[in-house]
């Protein structure tokens, strides 16, 4: 299953007026497309900053002491923060707790929503033409480096001709998207007619006449099509209404006629059926219509027309291509592999090199000379990116810088301390009142740093070597098919241009999808307006209104009462399943995710102690710390008193040398106070971090009231089964 986003070995800590606390110490997991991760813990478990650290919207005292987190090819910790600002709020979204943390107070909600289509539509079609020819010229380039002397030309052609008639495609969807425009903003007017009658005075002849003259910017022959009839007959409906020339609503609380109201359902119906149909393959089109420049297509219904002339472009062209495509396809990945092979020894010498002393200067010297060589192992083709490949240069320039700053600032920090520390003697001993505090030492542990910098390229090095070693290959011919998909997928994003209006529909549509009722009349309130519950669903809009790829959603339901709880929680579930959206949910209540996470991952004082797959979580919990809140969750057919976990979180700014939980934990060893576990497997895809789970450890099971919840979760689940 693919990997979206990947965060390993994050390590964030905050300055403070007590010290440096520790809120996230080295922590990895991975986020696969259209699956949810529960990231679960008390407060002060580090799950927030995670997720803050993921936005880029880190407090200002923060400091990344490690780590990378990948995605798109990219390494949020060590990107600008204008690259930044092109992934937040469009790629990757989130809900907080507080939805009036993420709404204006003073702007009403629809321009809110509004705001993040337009935005993002922007900036899309600039990155898709830029991908696109990206994308183009990679393959130009490997299918020429493939074929023999003789075969160039034909190449360049080939390419070339692809090329000219996806261009010829985006000028023909752009025209059609135009009229289709049209179309929209007419069924919208008709709407809004509708929805303004009984609350302000409408001039129906006046209104409508603007209606009209959107339907007769329609001019794209394949928007007209077969759909000539039902336009003529929506311009006709409309023209009758208008010469009645009712002006109506002009008091309160004024019907429409019943006639008049049919009439306009029955041309915003017709409008709507057009706007729904499928598109046109402007691809296969505009090939066909290449080599056949005097045939009326237009006329044909869309699925003929498509199913004609895809046949056409495989035939006539696309099974010649993908022979030559990939015979480049393979090149490249060769090309790639081969470079893997080369680079191998040189990152062990690396990583040797970096264990040693090393001045500055040398080291990203060393490190720019590597990432030429990294980049050469990139198979450009693939179109899901090979993320450590593609960060590497990034990444080790941010561990490098790091390391050397803190190498810098330590002994200064050192110095800071003890002067001041002498200082506040001295005034002691000479009587004075002294009330100021010596702010404590702001120093890192440089060999710690170091080993951020080996393991960005331990990692490569093992990353490649799996890679080399791997006997499955991706079937050539599906690389091919997917690349196709891209290029006409960029081509098509170059075009979708989105007006004011359709962002207001588009608005609309979501407010209707999460659940707002009247969405038009609630369009133009304010957020005080709205019940904690609806503002929620506002945030969810505003943060599905850019269709990211990622959500992360910030204990979303915690400020909500229960039945708003489950509200949200199912709508969260439903937008997963219709949208394939990759969620990060996080919360400090495992009942709360029961019913939706697919991986759950429970964290603790910053650390990640277990990680599995929910039913492992939930039917075979291993940490004594999931065991806790396992005991600690309520439910409907507990009647014990529920067992609250003893004690509390350690203070972060002194981090415990061994298991953080230890001093809460009932089951807690020797060992637990002197030496912090590693990760124990409990199968592929669920470990521990508990010695507990240590071959010599002794035999210990879960508490009671854990084994009985467990126990009436199974027999549930059996009963639902058999139902």
């Amino acid at each position: 299953m693919d990997t979206i986003l990947e965060v390993k070995h994050l390590k964030v800590a905050f300055r403070t007026t007590g010290g440096t606390l520790k809120a996230v110490r080295d922590i990895s997991f991975d986020l696969k497309k259209g699956k949810t991760l529960a990231i679960v813990g008390e407060s002060g478990s580090g799950k927030s900053v995670t997720s803050r650290a993921i936005m880029g919207i880190l407090a200002g005292n923060a400091i990344v002491e490690g780590g990378e987190i990948f995605f798109d090819g990219k390494d949020l910790m060590h990107i600008s923060e204008n690259e930044m600002q092109k992934i937040r709020g469009d790629k990757i979204s989130m809900i907080f707790q507080d939805p009036l943390s993420s709404l204006n107070p003073i702007v009403q909600i629809g321009p809110q929503i509004t705001e993040a289509t337009l935005l993002k539509n922007r900036t899309s079609r600039h990155e898709a033409k830029r991908e696109f020819n990206s994308m183009l010229s990679e393959l130009k380039s490997n299918m020429k480096a493939a074929a023999p002397a003789e075969d160039q030309a034909k190449i360049d052609q080939a390419v070339d001709e692809l090329n000219r008639f996806i261009s010829e495609a985006t000028r023909m969807e752009s025209k059609f998207n135009a009229s289709m425009e049209n179309v929209q903003a007419a069924a919208i007017a008709i709407d809004d007619i509708k929805y303004r009658v009984g609350k302000a005075p409408v001039d129906l002849k006046s209104s409508l006449h603007k209606v009209t003259e959107k339907l007769k910017r329609v001019n794209d022959p394949f928007a007209i099509g077969k759909n000539q009839t039902a336009l003529d007959e929506c311009r006709q409906t409309l023209d009758r209404l208008a010469q009645t020339g009712e002006k109506l609503g002009e008091g309160k609380d004024v019907a429409l006629p019943e006639k008049t109201e049919a009439a306009l359902d029955s041309a915003s119906a017709l409008l709507r059926g057009i706007l729904n149909e499928e598109r046109p393959d402007f691809v296969a089109i505009s090939y066909y219509l290449q080599h056949h420049p005097h045939e009326q297509l237009s006329q044909l219904p869309v699925q003929q027309l498509n199913a004609e002339t895809e046949q056409a472009l495989d035939a006539g062209f696309m099974q010649s291509f993908y022979e030559k495509m990939e015979k480049g396809v393979a090149y490249s990945e060769n090309k790639a592999l081969e470079n893997k092979r080369k680079i191998l020894p040189k990152l062990k010498a690396e990583m040797e090199y970096y264990r040693g002393e090393f001045t500055h200067r040398d080291a990203l010297r060393r490190s720019r000379e590597l990432s030429k060589d990294v980049k050469g192992c990139i198979d450009r083709l693939e179109v899901n990116k090979d993320n450590a490949a593609y960060a590497f240069d990034s990444s080790m320039t941010g561990a490098i810088n790091r390391f050397f700053y803190v190498k810098a600032h330590n002994p200064k920090e050192e110095a800071r301390f003890a002067r001041q520390s002498a200082r506040r003697s001295r005034l002691i001993a000479r009587g004075k009142n002294v009330t100021w505090k010596v702010v404590p030492k702001n120093v890192y542990d440089l060999e710690d740093l170091r080993g951020n910098i080996t393991n960005i390229v331990s990692r490569l090095d093992e990353h490649f070597t799996e890679s080399v070693n791997s006997e499955s290959r991706a079937d050539l011919h599906a690389r091919c098919l997917n690349i196709m998909d891209y290029l006409k997928k960029r081509a098509s994003q170059m075009v979708a241009r989105v007006t004011k209006t359709m962002a207001r529909e588009r608005a609309l549509q979501l407010m209707e999808e999460v659940g707002i009722n009247n969405p038009r009349e609630r369009f133009n309130q304010y957020p005080f307006e709205f019940s904690g519950g609806m503002r929620q669903r506002i945030v969810i809009a505003i943060a599905l209104a850019a269709d990211p790829d990622i959500l992360i959603c910030d204990e979303p339901t915690t400020a909500l009462d229960v039945t708003i709880q489950a509200q949200i929680l199912e709508l969260i579930n439903k937008l997963k399943a219709e949208r394939n959206l990759s969620i990060i949910f996080i919360t400090h209540d495992l009942g709360v995710v029961a019913n939706m996470a697919d991986d759950i991952a429970v964290m603790y004082a910053g650390k990640i102690v277990e990680y599995g797959t929910a039913e492992e979580v939930f039917y075979a919990p291993a940490h004594p710390y999931t065991w806790a809140l396992l005991a600690s969750m309520p439910d409907l057919e507990t009647k014990e008193k529920l067992e609250a976990i003893p004690g509390t979180p350690p203070n972060m700014i002194y981090p415990p040398k061994g298991d953080a939980f230890a001093d809460r934990n009932r089951y807690a060893m020797q060992i637990d106070f002197e030496q912090q576990p590693p990760e124990f497997p409990v199968s592929d895809t669920h470990w521990a971090a508990t010695w507990l789970l240590h071959p010599y450890a002794p035999k210990s099971e879960p508490p009671k009231a854990v084994t009985e919840r467990i126990a009436k979760m199974k027999a549930r689940l059996e009963e639902q089964a058999h139902a």
